[in-house]
């Protein structure tokens, strides 16, 4: 392995153009990356040129058709080393919820109302509303994980005791959006594997922070959506090839029925697949290594050290204001650097617009986590959610401090 040499803050920032804005007279921070990260400047370029000198339909007898079919394999190739799996095992669709729908319906044609499938309270509901839709459509059992409302992490033990000879999917969370709780995967996979059951995860929220590795983690299924990790508004679907080629998916019959084209349907958007590959390019990019999953790792580590050291910042100067409450485990504990909070006496929806008025840019609501929300009686109040990005510098977090300090008054 050669030794890792990672670019400087300056020289990450430099790639995205969208931090030169200024509001009000203040430079923006972008604390909103959990719903969604600002894109490099070479994504961009790679979907600009993409249109402008590549765009055709596929699988044709012609130079831009031949050239589509060239740039779609290589960002399933990309996006394979992104995940550790193989080119052939990666769809691509409009968004994770609608991938998710579509693999639902399909396992969903061999399901019955004997059958069983587990969520958890604790995911976005992306990956519960799309699974209880079965319900709905085949008569099938949901069963649920609950959330400890204490420390904001599932309880394994109940997984356990739900698992049955009738569970036949497990869906679940790699991590949180909404606080950032980090859920064992491998132990959930691992358990369903152990009973027969189809395991999917939901990696958007994850993929962001760190680097995935679907043999490690043991999945059947796995999604993530590259508008979160620097890139467009494209979902990704990893499916098991043995699985892609035999699950009885809806689609024409003259689309293709290979792995893993078999599980996509229609036209897609070529150039945000473009986009895709060139986003796990540019994280390569920032390191050194003989390989793109080698330069990824070192990407990773190197971001892993950084935002850590930011969000313990966060966490400590939030903590010490009156009035603050905040959700979720803490800095040390596994979880992403996302701090879910809300300030006493104001809607969270008040609090970004407070904190928007001085350039700090942050997220308020549910998130589509809303039976976390529920959870924590937060329907009417919901949360103020600020992420730590790749691009995010120390100085954004004392900004963002000092304006939620602002919002509620003292110190404790």
């Amino acid at each position: 392995m050669t030794q890792n040499k990672t670019v400087s803050i300056e020289e990450i920032r430099a790639n995205f153009p969208a931090l030169t804005r200024v509001y009000n007279g203040f430079p923006v921070a972008y604390f909103d990356g959990p719903g969604g990260t600002q894109v490099s400047r070479v994504v961009v370029e790679r979907m600009t040129d993409y249109l402008f000198n590549h765009n055709a339909n596929t699988h044709w007898a012609y130079p831009t058709s031949n050239e589509t079919d060239a740039i779609l394999a290589y960002s399933r190739q990309a996006m394979a080393d992104f995940l550790n799996a193989s080119a052939d095992e990666i769809a691509f669709g409009q968004n994770m919820t609608s991938l998710t729908f579509h693999l639902a319906r399909a396992l969903g044609r061999n399901f019955t109302s004997d059958d069983e499938i587990i969520v958890t309270e604790l995911d976005h509901h992306a990956n519960v509303d799309t699974w209880r839709s079965l319900e709905i459509e085949r008569g099938v059992k949901i069963r649920v994980v609950p959330m400890d409302l204490e420390s904001g992490t599932l309880e394994f033990a109940e997984l356990e005791n739900l698992l049955n000879r009738q569970t036949r999917l497990l869906a679940i969370g790699a991590a949180s959006n909404a606080i950032g709780t980090i859920s064992d995967v491998r132990r959930a996979c691992r358990l369903a594997k152990e009973n027969g059951t189809i395991s999917f995860v939901d990696a958007v929220h994850y993929a962001a922070h760190n680097l995935i590795d679907v043999q490690d983690f043991g999945c059947d299924f796995l999604s993530c959506s590259a508008y979160k990790f620097y890139g467009p508004h494209i979902g990704v679907l990893y499916g098991r090839k043995e699985l892609l080629e035999k699950i009885d998916f809806p689609k024409l019959k003259p689309a293709p029925d290979y792995a893993p084209e078999r599980a996509e349907t229609g036209t897609q958007s070529h150039e945000s697949i473009a986009g895709a590959g060139a986003c796990v390019d540019f994280l390569a990019s920032l390191s050194t290594g003989e390989t793109r999953r080698e330069k990824l790792q070192n990407t990773f580590t190197a971001f892993h050290s950084r935002k850590k050291d930011l969000f313990k910042n966060l966490w400590k100067g939030l903590s010490e204001i009156s009035g603050v409450t905040i959700y979720g485990q803490n800095p040390d504990s596994p979880r992403t650097p996302t701090i879910a909070f809300t300030v006493k006496d104001f809607p969270a929806q008040s609090v970004s617009e407070k904190l928007a008025e001085r350039g700090v840019f942050t997220s308020h609501g549910d998130f589509y986590a809303s039976t976390v929300v529920e959870k924590f009686g937060l329907q009417s109040q919901g949360l103020v959610r600020a992420g730590i990005a790749c691009y995010t510098t120390g100085e954004e977090v004392e900004r963002l401090v000092e304006g939620v300090q602002n919002c509620c008054g003292r110190k404790r």
